[in-house]
């Protein structure tokens, strides 16, 4: 089935007819939409504050800052660098010969976000990153449910998100990181290519495309959508929509490449050469499997093992998602986002977190949910619940590894 394809909206009950003019006819069905969603938006609130909840108590307990911890760690200290000064931070590493950390690795729109809420209300920068994230979360998990419900009907769309804010790193949607941000505007692009709004689509990928390097999916989305539909319908390759929005797709993430390479000085491509310096590079997975190699025969951090163990989940994951044949568009964008996060070199911890994007690879588990037993549906969740809060907490207060 391609992304041009029709794909049914299974709803339990007839919608009722829009009144007064387009506008409002607009209004109601957002309101619709919203009030279908509440349900698994509550859900997934509850888990996700839960988990923070159990985070922040063991925090406490040691002796940290549970704002510190989500808002200030790891990649979020140069996030909040970013937005408080902008781009020009370039530190050699103090431990490694021949790493250089450059601020220009970083996509803008998360800052540029996060800089435009501290400057407009009275909060800190620290503060206004975790409600850039937090707001992101949120629209992420509905964009997830509309894409489910649009695919499977309303309960594969409630234990979708469910399953979501249950994985392992789940903490991270509620750190101020950019996942969240880039699993919202991509799970609604792929949301407007499902519903036939390609300008839409177009334009969401654009945004995306500014807020992670491997956002680079959402645009092999989008373009694939459009090649499809103009090989399936001739009449679809005269639509300005169509080809406006694929070529939307690309500019912002070719825009920022191009922008932070010259920057960097290094011309149109000079942005890989600073990702290299980071130590980050694509190298088909060799250094991925070297260090599977080293944890085979070797000890190490439980994070590193826990990564394999999700890696490996998402690859079988991603088989059965093929074998149930989604649209194209979902496939491509998920393949692209394995293909990144597997083939990367260097900081194989945060390899998961790479993925959290990826979130039809959950469809299959969340169909086999819909169609088990209540009991065992409760006794899933419980344990996803378990581990995801342990593993959170782990991860930010327990763990010395950049993640």
């Amino acid at each position: 089935m391609s992304a041009d394809t029709a794909v049914p909206v299974r709803t339990p009950e007839p919608r009722r007819a829009p009144q007064g003019g387009g506008g409002a006819h607009r209004v109601d069905r957002v309101r619709e939409a919203l009030r279908r969603a509440l349900p698994a938006l509550g859900l997934y609130a509850v888990v996700r504050l839960t988990g923070m909840t159990v985070m922040a108590a063991w925090a406490w307990w040691i002796g940290k800052h549970p704002r510190t911890l989500l808002g200030h760690l790891w990649d979020g200290i140069w996030y909040a660098g970013i937005a408080r000064n902008g781009y020009g931070l370039v530190v050699p590493s103090p431990t490694t010969h021949g790493v250089v950390f450059n601020d220009l690795a970083f996509f803008p729109l998360f800052p540029g976000l996060v800089r435009a809420v501290a400057t407009l209300s009275p909060f800190t920068v620290v503060t206004a990153g975790l409600l850039v994230a937090w707001a992101s979360a949120g629209a992420a998990a509905w964009g997830i449910y509309a894409v489910g419900e649009r695919l499977h009907g309303r309960r594969v769309a409630t234990l979708l998100v469910l399953l979501w804010g249950l994985l392992p790193h789940a903490i991270v949607q509620t750190m101020a990181y950019t996942e969240s941000l880039m699993t919202a505007l991509a799970a609604w692009s792929l949301y407007a290519l499902l519903t036939g709004r390609r300008l839409w689509a177009g334009v969401l990928a654009l945004l995306a495309g500014l807020s992670r390097p491997n956002a680079i999916a959402v645009v092999a989305a989008v373009l694939c959508a459009a090649v499809l539909t103009a090989r399936r319908d001739p009449r679809a390759r005269t639509d300005w929509r169509l080809w406006t929005g694929a070529a939307l797709a690309p500019l912002g993430w070719a825009g920022y490449v191009a922008w932070a390479g010259f920057r960097a000085g290094g011309g149109v491509l000079g942005y890989f050469e600073v990702q290299r310096l980071w130590g980050s590079r694509f190298d088909f997975g060799h250094d991925a499997l070297r260090f599977i190699r080293h944890l085979i025969i070797a000890r190490d951090h439980m994070a590193y093992y826990v990564t394999l163990a999700v890696l490996a989940v998402a690859l079988v994951a991603l088989v059965f998602l093929a074998l149930d044949r989604p649209p194209a568009a979902l496939l491509v964008y998920v393949l692209v986002l394995a293909v990144i996060a597997v083939g990367g070199s260097s900081y194989f911890a945060s390899k998961p977190r790479f993925l959290l994007p990826a979130f039809p690879l959950l469809i299959p588990a969340a169909v086999a949910m819909a169609r088990a037993r209540p009991r065992t549906v409760a006794v899933t969740a419980g344990a996803l619940a378990g581990l995801s809060f342990f593993y959170g907490t782990y991860l930010l207060t327990v763990a010395r590894i950049p993640m």
